[in-house]
């Protein structure tokens, strides 16, 4: 029987590579299994699904989701990133600096990475280029840029990681706060140094002729103070205590509709598409996790679960070693199927086995979205780089983008290597 519960694994698994929906293949294949070999189980279902259903944290899903969509039209991007330009003119690479310091404060305010890649690449990549930058540096910035949203709470990935793995998503946006900074800083310091030590990847900026007087300051400060208030209304009022996730997500939405119309972007046609888009993107996520918890009921009820921690235990696996395994099995996954996906299936196979060798679940989450990332920007099938490359202009190839990104990619794993060797590095907050 538990050998029965392998093989459906694998039989959704294969399933998935061939293109079959992820939400109806876990729930068809895992209710076909039920049926045949512990129908008793599948009475179960309905209290498993309304369990999630009324799962108030998860309530946040989709009000982070209406917050970055929602700041995605009010202009933000678009004013943050010219004043960092401005900022940084007479620093060569300072563009670049200027497009990783807004991709983190746009990962702070959204937590979408698609959205944010899009808005970079589309904002950021003609200026860039017209600079003279090399084509590879600044896919690469760009698309590393737009993914920190994946480790930089508010964080889809961590809500969805706190739900799978039973803790709190205030204590994951915590842990998760010195990893994302390290790696905006580590960010900071490539492209600072390759841009000196290769100059030809950099060219010297352009003469700014404007003169930083009171005015300017005081339009930069403009440009920083809303999202940095709307930062420190989410993210603040949780780390305070003040508010739960769920609570604190509502707040981030209001705010960026209040923020939005202060830019003269609001309209109810923009709040009608921003509404759409998030009943589809929040549907998708649910179908998939309704999905996710028929197989899970199902490969518990075949032992599936219990056949692998004594396989684990028989085979003297330490607890690094399997971590370790888990990990290059997500990675690995990770260029083929989207982290939805890999957080709903894989994750909940492997929670048990780590709670019964008693290890730090918040370290593990914090890892895993750190890994989730690096699989955003893997080539051959990197998410973020088809994202980059569908508002790319047609000289850019995909070619450059696979090779910029290449250092970034190295960048993460040393980040995820330091918080797998120095786990204290997440309670510094």
């Amino acid at each position: 029987m538990e050998i029965i519960g392998i093989i459906m694994f694998l039989v959704i698994f294969i399933l998935i590579l061939l293109g079959y929906p992820v939400a109806l293949t876990l729930a068809g294949v895992a209710t076909i299994f039920g049926l045949l070999f512990v129908p008793d189980f599948l009475d179960l279902l309905p209290l498993r699904i309304m369990g999630v259903m009324q799962n108030y944290v998860l309530i946040a899903v989709p009000l982070f989701i209406f917050m970055g969509l929602m700041l995605e039209k009010s202009g933000l991007a678009e004013s943050l990133l010219e004043t960092m330009a401005k900022l940084f003119g007479t620093v060569r690479g300072g563009l670049a600096v200027s497009v990783v310091i807004v991709g983190a404060l746009l990962a702070a305010s959204t937590g979408i990475v698609g959205a944010t890649v899009i808005t970079m690449g589309l904002i950021s990549l003609p200026t860039m280029l017209k600079q003279n930058y090399d084509p590879k540096l600044a896919t690469g910035v760009i698309a590393s840029a737009g993914t920190l949203g994946q480790i930089i709470p508010p964080s889809i990935v961590l809500i969805l990681l706190g739900s799978v793995l039973n803790v709190s998503v205030g204590d994951m946006f915590s842990a998760a706060l010195v990893p994302g900074l390290l790696l905006v800083s580590i960010y900071i310091a490539y492209i600072l140094i390759i841009a000196r030590l290769n100059p030809k990847l950099a060219p010297a900026p352009e003469v700014i002729d404007e003169v930083k007087d009171r005015a300017f300051y005081m339009n930069t400060l403009k440009a920083f103070l809303m999202p940095l208030l709307l930062i420190l209304a989410v993210l603040g009022s949780i780390f305070s205590g003040l508010a739960s996730p769920t609570e604190a997500a509502a707040v981030g939405a209001l705010g960026a509709v209040i923020l939005t119309a202060i830019n003269g972007k609001f309209s109810m046609s923009d709040i009608k598409e921003v509404s759409r888009s998030t009943t589809h993107l929040t549907s998708m996520v649910f179908l998939i996790l309704l999905g996710a918890t028929t197989f899970a009921l199902v490969f518990k009820g075949l032992g599936g679960d219990t056949y692998l921690t004594q396989l684990i235990t028989t085979g003297d696996l330490s607890p690094t070693a399997f971590l370790l395994l888990v990990m290059l099995v997500v990675f690995i996954a990770g260029f083929f199927i989207d982290f939805i996906e890999i957080i709903f299936i894989i994750v909940p196979v492997v929670a048990p086995i780590f709670i019964a060798m008693e290890m730090d679940l918040v370290w593990i989450g914090i890892l895993l979205a750190l890994n989730l990332q690096t699989s955003f920007l893997s080539p051959p099938f990197g998410f973020a780089l088809f994202y980059l490359k569908g508002v790319a202009p047609p000289e850019i190839t995909t070619g450059q983008i696979y090779r910029g990104i290449i250092p970034f990619l190295i960048l993460q794993i040393l980040v995820l290597l330091l918080v797998f060797l120095w786990p204290n590095v997440i309670y510094l907050v």
